[in-house]
């Protein structure tokens, strides 16, 4: 299952302690940093979105053994062989051995600041009206998902009231995996933390999520 998350960890046990790290402690080894560029860059030329680029990281079957910036550079090997940028004799020799296929775009040093500054604004007109309104009670899909979701484990098949309704997004379930931009409504669902976890005394706890009207249906 390619795109089978394995970063769905929330209401899971099993992996340790959580521990702080001091505040503006951004980088722990000096290749952290190039790893984040390399990827801020190669996701500005269009060769892909930063869905696929989100679907990689969270499908890497090592996921649980890496680091966080491994997992970032995982994920960008693994999207530079597929999308044939890199050669596996290229990645084994550590430099280009063929000339470089031309890219849509190219990000320069001195455009950093500004498209980082710019974003990624997935707002989208809407293709009909939204079928849920603020107040409504919703059961979030129960399912299991053959593909990359935003949609969290814990809360599927919960039902949940829509707070906000935030207009027409680019879905990213569909985007991930190529299918295009997709449209559809997209909402703040609160869950009551009885409803998430019926065997604690959760009163008073809430857990908001944003999600998608495919993964809405009326309670």
């Amino acid at each position: 299952m390619r795109y089978r998350s394995r970063a769905d960890l929330g209401g899971t046990l099993g992996h340790g302690r959580v521990l702080p790290e001091p505040e503006g402690e951004l980088f722990h080894a000096d290749w952290e940093p190039r790893v984040l560029a390399l990827t801020l860059a190669m996701g500005a030329t269009g060769a892909w979105n930063i869905d696929m680029s989100r679907a990689a990281r969270e499908t890497l079957p090592r996921y649980a053994r890496l680091s966080y910036y491994e997992i970032w550079f995982e994920a960008l090997c693994r999207l530079l062989a597929e999308q044939g940028l890199v050669g596996d004799d290229e990645a084994a020799a550590g430099r280009a051995l063929r000339p470089a296929r031309p890219l849509a775009r190219i990000l320069a040093a001195a455009d950093v600041p500004a498209v980082l500054a710019r974003g990624s604004p997935t707002v989208r007109p809407a293709r009909a009206p939204a079928r849920f309104a603020a107040g409504q009670t919703v059961r979030l899909y129960a399912g299991e998902v053959p593909h990359h979701t935003r949609l969290p484990r814990y809360v599927r098949g919960r039902l949940g009231t829509v707070e906000r309704v935030l207009g027409a997004h680019v879905f990213a379930d569909a985007h991930a995996s190529g299918r295009g931009e997709q449209p559809h409504w997209l909402y703040t669902v609160v869950v009551d933390g009885r409803e998430l976890w019926p065997e604690t005394r959760a009163a008073g706890l809430q857990v908001s999520v944003d999600a998608w009207e495919p993964y809405l249906a009326p309670a």
